[in-house]
């Protein structure tokens, strides 16, 4: 399938797939008449891109992490190293949101109850 067909087929976005060609990820990846054709596993490897860029991950993340993943098994560890940082990056981000929402709950309680009290 050509790249317009795996826009719109998994609507991904056409930038993504140019940067997943750009950086040399696409080694099933065949020129056909001057297109790129896409096979099952650049479809699979094209999600995990579309499920690092949705967590949060950087281009420079994700590429590194898909440059890795290519290497095979022999980079599991590093790999699972990259997403447990960005998961407790995340969970400290979660932990602050939730500490501003706290704020600003007992603030809402605060003029709520002036409001009944006048």
């Amino acid at each position: 399938m050509t790249i317009q067909e795996a826009a719109r087929r998994y609507r991904i976005p056409l930038e993504i797939l140019r940067e997943y060609e750009s950086w040399g990820l696409c080694g099933a990846v065949k020129k056909v008449m001057g297109a790129w054709q896409y096979d099952d596993e650049d479809i699979r490897r094209l999600s995990t891109i579309m499920t690092l860029h949705d967590a949060g991950f950087s281009n420079e993340e994700v590429e590194t992490y898909m440059k890795l993943l290519l290497e095979g098994e022999s980079t599991e560890e590093e790999r699972l190293a990259i997403i447990s940082r960005h998961r407790d990056s995340t969970l400290d981000e979660i932990h602050l949101r939730q500490a501003q929402l706290d704020r600003l709950d007992y603030l809402r309680y605060k003029i709520q109850k002036a409001g009944k009290s006048s």
